[in-house]
């Protein structure tokens, strides 16, 4: 679940605590967790709600002025089923930590070697990861547009495959385009 730069500010100083999200079936649920630019946010909860049912201050809980401009964020025609998604911050993104920490001691190269090989294998294409934190450190803020064909890869594989890799705190995302964090230069510059 994505939200525009815009809202970050406000979903980080708790007024906004509500998205709205039409899906086939819901991709967070309550008691849950969710990874943003602003932080961790707790998922209070996952209800459907009638288009017809919002109000003026449902759309100002999730950032928009007004409820016409809320709508105005639905796509025509959508037949899914719309939810109100209720969260608060629960604090930082523990990947930020993890980015910022390039003391790799042997243990930790290990482990990050042993997650990566396990990716290889799993991947149908074959090994991905080397070259892909490799084509991030030659081309910082590069747009997944742009990397994805030099990788041979769609731009959603390799919007998962940064996702995978951000993870293990090696990249960050930036406002355009990915870097690679201290940790994961680090890892590529023993």
């Amino acid at each position: 679940m994505l939200f525009p730069v815009a809202l970050h500010p406000s979903i980080g100083d708790g007024s906004v605590t509500v998205a709205f999200r039409r899906w086939k079936r819901p991709t967070v649920v309550a008691g849950g967790t969710l990874l943003t630019a602003v932080g961790q946010l707790a998922i209070d909860a996952v209800d459907e709600v009638d288009e017809a049912d919002l109000t003026d201050a449902d759309a100002r809980a999730a950032g928009h002025p007004s409820l016409d401009d809320l709508r105005a964020t639905f796509r025509p025609g959508d037949d899914r089923t719309l939810y109100r998604i209720r969260f608060h911050v629960a604090g930082d993104d523990p990947r930020a930590a993890l980015r910022a920490d390039d003391d790799l001691d042997p243990d930790g190269r290990r482990s990050i070697d042993e997650q990566l090989a396990r990716w290889d294998r799993a991947s149908a294409s074959g090994p991905w990861t080397v070259a892909t934190l490799q084509a991030i450190g030659a081309a910082p803020g590069a747009p997944s547009r742009l990397l994805a064909p030099e990788l041979d890869v769609d731009q959603p594989t390799l919007k998962r495959r940064v996702r995978q890799l951000k993870g293990l705190g090696l990249t960050e995302s930036l406002e355009v385009g990915y870097r690679l964090s201290p940790r994961g230069r680090r890892y590529l510059d023993p």
